[in-house]
């Protein structure tokens, strides 16, 4: 599950994770929703970033935010491939943590990995996506931050 379009670095971490073994992903990505506005504020003051705080509001979400989202996927997923990692994805529209376990029930996943970036009110309640699909997906879960840049056209220039 990811947030942002994966950079270089991302890429290059999750495909060598497990060395030279043959990995494949199946990437779920949700679109910002308004539902969350005030958390990223919060995190965003939290982390002493007052202008992204501020802007939150500016953001595209909801169906707005699909066509984004649906760039910033296809990116992740050619980023993958093209480490030589066999990939495939879809945009989640309700109920993500579901649709991740019905996705490693279909596919057989030996673990879930969640990059993101920091939610310091989530996390602190244990309501982040990681915490919350340790128990619902039955494979372990490995929370990674990111280092996805802010502005998803940045990500996807190339």
């Amino acid at each position: 599950m990811i947030e942002k379009p994966l950079t270089p670095a991302d890429v290059d971490f999750v495909t060598t994770l497990h060395g030279d073994d043959q990995v494949s992903f199946v990437v779920l990505m949700q679109p910002r929703g308004a539902q969350d506005i005030l958390l990223r504020a919060i995190d965003d003051v939290a982390l002493g970033e007052f202008d992204d705080a501020v802007r939150e509001g500016e953001e595209p979400e909801g169906s707005r935010a699909e066509a984004s989202a649906e760039q910033a996927l296809a990116h992740t997923l050619a980023a993958l491939r093209d480490a030589g990692a066999e990939a495939t994805g879809k945009l989640v529209e309700r109920h993500p943590l579901d649709l991740l376990r019905s996705m490693v029930e279909e596919t057989g996943a030996d673990e879930v990995i969640v990059l993101t970036t920091p939610h310091f009110v989530e996390e602190f309640f244990h309501r982040d996506w990681a915490s919350r699909a340790r128990h619902k997906v039955g494979v372990p879960v490995l929370k990674l931050f990111s280092h996805a840049p802010d502005d998803p056209a940045q990500a996807t220039e190339g």
